[in-house]
């Protein structure tokens, strides 16, 4: 029981994290769509890169990149809640039970996952080399919001011990 219960805790408290991250982007739009814009266009990495080419000016296209983050991190929320709900509600059942309320939050998990390594780390941090900025270099903080939903994503899909149902 306590590890079902330690491993509904942490999808908690990941939900938690993806809904505030998701709110704050929400109620201050303008303020992380600065970041995107910058790491888009990549106004602030080393003069010369040669890659300026992947440089996105269009504004229409950042809002659209911003938009699309947004939605990842309003799903991850919603996914991992749902994950929550079905895994109290499964806490006392046999492990099937719990096994198939966990998808939720497994799904939730690894869309968070890919939202901060794929977007943040692969897209921003590589491929509009945002690692290259002083000012708008969000890498460090991505690392350690794709590990840490990487790392939960692996105690929860751990298989419980085998015990029956306590209905």
């Amino acid at each position: 029981m306590a590890e079902r219960l330690a491993k509904l805790l942490a999808v908690a408290s990941m939900a938690l994290l993806a809904s505030l991250v998701s709110f704050g982007n929400l109620t201050d739009y303008g303020s992380n769509l600065q970041f995107v814009v910058h790491v888009l266009r990549m106004d602030t990495t080393f003069p010369g890169n040669a890659n300026m080419y992947r440089a996105i000016t269009s504004p229409v296209l950042q809002r659209l990149g911003y938009d699309v983050i947004i939605f990842f991190e309003t799903v991850t929320a919603l996914l991992c809640w749902a994950g929550v709900i079905a895994m109290a509600r499964a806490l006392r059942r046999d492990n099937a039970a719990f096994a198939q309320a966990k998808r939720w939050a497994i799904a939730g998990l690894t869309l968070g996952y890919l939202t901060w390594q794929v977007c943040f780390m692969s897209i921003g941090g590589e491929w509009f080399a945002m690692w290259q900025s002083q000012q708008w270099n969000g890498t460090e903080s991505a690392f350690r919001f794709f590990i840490t939903f990487l790392v939960i994503l692996v105690f929860v899909t751990r298989a419980e011990p085998l015990r029956p149902s306590i209905e």
